[in-house]
């Protein structure tokens, strides 16, 4: 199981996360792409963090929502979804180009997210766009229960996918993440690192009822918004890595 994070949100004089921190422990680096967060220079110096540190960059791309950080869906047409899409991951890739790195996948934001899981048509959307471009680009989406249907989905449109589970948010008893509008969705180091513990130890995760569910994961995910989750990055990839 690999350790990726959201990372390269801050914007302007705006400063988000702890990314030199994060970075030296992470395996995937998902850097916004000016969407939601962003901007050139953040993007550049990024990049160059992970040339630094070994780490494979992804795109982070989002609905074009700056003042709500992407965490609002918008009501995009398919060819606008799709051409937005295309955009943020071709910049992201060619400012990689720079830095001798290659964009290895697409890990959609916030809102488009949460809207690209609960409905079908805006998961094509992503997926055949992604599957468009001009050479081969994996998607990293929740792990669930349907990520089997998720796979057929994705084997129509010849993409290849990464499934994620996260390290600091509470999962609904449906293998949804719980809404950040309510009181618990982001764990505390000590439930973030017994989720982590929990998946090490038999790919399973425990949701807010206290139902056990099975997923199968390629890749777990630490916020690089949250302090609890950058605090703790040095022992989920000690656990991760069979040390804990």
């Amino acid at each position: 199981m690999l350790l990726n994070c959201d990372l390269g949100e801050s914007f302007g004089s705006w400063r988000v996360g702890m990314d030199n921190a994060v970075m030296p422990h992470i395996d995937q680096a998902n850097i916004a792409c000016g969407f939601h967060a962003g901007d050139p220079l953040t993007i550049d110096r990024t990049l160059a963090l992970a040339a630094q540190h070994g780490v494979t960059p992804g795109a982070h791309p989002a609905y074009p929502d700056l003042v709500g950080f992407g965490r609002r869906s918008m009501a995009l047409s398919d060819d606008e979804l799709g051409s937005s899409l295309r955009y943020q991951v071709a910049a992201l890739d060619g400012m990689a180009a720079c830095h001798g790195l290659h964009i290895a996948y697409v890990k959609p934001h916030g809102a488009l997210y949460n809207d690209m899981m609960a409905d079908a048509r805006v998961r094509s959307v992503v997926m055949r766009s992604i599957a468009d471009y001009h050479r081969p680009l994996a998607l990293m989406l929740q792990a669930t229960p349907e990520c089997e249907l998720h796979r057929d989905e994705a084997r129509q449109q010849g993409l290849s996918l990464l499934f994620e589970a996260f390290a600091d948010r509470c999962y609904d008893d449906d293998g949804r993440l719980l809404s950040r509008q309510q009181p618990g969705a982001v764990h505390g180091r000590e439930r973030m690192l017994a989720q982590v513990q929990q998946l090490c130890a038999d790919g399973s995760i425990t949701t807010r009822n206290g139902k056990r569910l099975q997923l199968s994961v390629d890749t777990l995910c630490v916020h690089g918004d949250n302090s609890e989750g950058v605090n703790a990055i040095q022992t989920i990839r000690q656990l991760i890595s069979g040390q804990g």
